[in-house]
């Protein structure tokens, strides 16, 4: 999908805050040799009406990377603020509320391909934003209702877009992905290495 990205702010070497609680996320980064510091965002995550799933996920991206920014010192800082969902048939699907949820989630899901859409945002220094979002599809092999009442009661689902973890038993149930695997875990690394790079972070 094409960037989004504006114009650079001013580049200053920047230590790295991550704006999520997201384990996953951390991971990802410190795999790529980053240690960020974590400050979870605190936004309101719902959904407008009619609102398009890539114009939302961009929203909510820089919404968390402004709210963690905002009242610190952003000369040396740079925030990235990230958030995926899952999309089927039209339907935004965003983390279940409860196990009959994730159930629904992974049946509509069953057999099919869905997009996992993720916006990236990093906030460097004054009113600018980098931002980008990517798109990847994903086919999900059919799977029996045992398999996933199963999954469900392994309680992986919950806290996951889609309700489900392609980096955890749900591995076993993606058939192919088109796109960025990463991305499907959480955070398009290769993307949002670009925006850090671009916002002063150092790279190892």
């Amino acid at each position: 999908m094409p960037s989004t990205v504006a114009e650079d702010p001013a580049v200053v070497p920047r230590r790295l805050v991550l704006a999520s609680a997201s384990p996953r996320r951390l991971e990802l980064l410190r795999l790529a040799g980053l240690d960020p510091e974590v400050r979870a965002a605190d936004v309101d995550e719902s959904i407008r009406a009619a609102e398009d799933p890539g114009v939302y996920v961009a929203r909510l991206a820089r919404a968390k990377a402004r709210a963690v920014a905002g009242g610190r010192d952003e000369a040396v800082e740079a925030v990235l603020g990230a958030d995926t969902t899952v999309v089927c048939d039209g339907v935004v699907m965003g983390k279940p509320r409860d196990a009959e949820e994730a159930r629904r989630m992974l049946s509509r899901l069953n057999g099919r391909v869905h997009e996992v859409i993720t916006g990236v945002a990093v906030t460097a220094g004054g009113p600018a934003v980098l931002e980008d979002r990517v798109l990847t599809r994903v086919q999900v092999a059919p799977l029996t209702a045992a398999r996933i009442a199963a999954y469900v009661a392994s309680g992986e689902p919950m806290g996951k877009a889609g309700g489900y973890a392609i980096q955890g038993r749900a591995a076993a149930f993606v058939e192919r992905i088109e796109g960025s695997y990463t991305n499907v875990v959480g955070l398009p690394l290769v993307e949002a290495l670009v925006l850090l790079q671009r916002a002063g972070v150092p790279m190892p």
